[in-house]
């Protein structure tokens, strides 16, 4: 009897197989914690419940919260089950082993990001999204596909897509077809500030289909890294002490310093100047932000 709010992404997974089959993939433990974001009526919280130590269900509609707690009222997985109500890209997670979820396909992108920045490290995440944003995250280098958050997915996690799901599995059906993801994070991660590295990818992905030294002429490009590197050189007069000796070392701006011709060299001195960012790896972007970084160029 409940009305579904398919604007907020309220689309329950009806088909018993594809849970099972979700399950299945998530290879679940008895000594595991579950975080499930988006429970709806709980098709997917029960049977996972029969399985795990506990269920962390997060759900931002009190209706479907207490259809929730009805359906395992009396039963003995109502001590296994822990409801959180509000809206999981504004609350801290919990501690969690895995991660398994039918989400609301408009947080896909900052809710994939919150978990993969999330620590403790969890094991894994299997989740279901609109099957063109779960292409975005397996796509590689040279795909039409491949964009921004594939690269930025991929430093960070192992990513497979595990199988579709197509919209006669849910009630009501959407307007998009689904898949099924697994994001296992890299632990440990690599050794990347990661905001520096989404700056420089935000920078070469605007126009992914430009050479980077095109990319790079913009002058609300070159008028964040001069900033930036004006406060590198001002908190980079630093002092060192050899026995008795101080020595002094500072950087200096020439006055006809333009950091258009700096980012210019940087990218020719790497190679990646006539590059477009469509065709390069995560191994391209690791040498391009060193060579920027070694020249005190920093993108955040």
């Amino acid at each position: 009897g409940i009305l579904f709010n398919t604007g907020a992404g309220q689309h329950i997974l009806k088909n018993p197989l594809v849970v099972n089959s979700i399950i299945d993939k998530a290879a679940l433990r008895r000594t595991d914690v579950i975080l499930e974001v988006g429970p709806g009526t709980g098709n997917l919280t029960v049977k996972m419940l029969e399985k795990v130590k506990k269920v962390i269900a997060c759900e931002i509609d009190p209706r479907l919260v207490g259809e929730l707690q009805k359906r395992v009222q009396g039963t003995c997985l109502a001590n296994k089950l822990e409801i959180k109500v509000g809206d999981i890209l504004k609350t801290d997670l919990p501690f969690f082993d895995a991660c398994v979820a039918n989400l609301p396909y408009q947080i896909s992108s900052p809710f994939v990001f919150k978990l993969l920045l999330h620590r403790p490290f969890f094991r894994c995440a299997i989740l279901m999204f609109q099957r063109e944003f779960a292409l975005r995250l397996v796509a590689k280098p040279g795909s039409k596909l491949y964009c921004r958050l594939s690269i930025n997915t991929q430093l960070l996690a192992r990513v497979d897509h595990l199988m579709k799901v197509g919209k006669n599995n849910f009630r009501p059906p959407p307007k998009v077809e689904s898949s099924v993801v697994r994001i296992e994070p890299k632990n440990p991660p690599p050794p990347i500030n990661f905001q520096e590295w989404d700056g420089l990818v935000r920078i070469a992905f605007v126009r992914k289909n430009k050479t980077l030294s095109s990319a790079f002429k913009s002058s609300a490009v070159e008028q964040l890294l001069d900033h930036n590197y004006r406060i590198h050189c001002s908190l980079h007069n630093t002092v060192s002490f050899s026995k008795s000796i101080t020595f002094y070392f500072y950087v200096e701006i020439p006055e006809n310093f333009k950091i258009a011709e700096k980012i210019q060299t940087v990218l020719k001195d790497t190679g990646y100047s006539e590059k477009r960012a469509r065709s390069m790896d995560i191994d391209d972007f690791i040498r391009l932000l060193h060579g920027f970084n070694s020249e005190g160029i920093h993108f955040s």
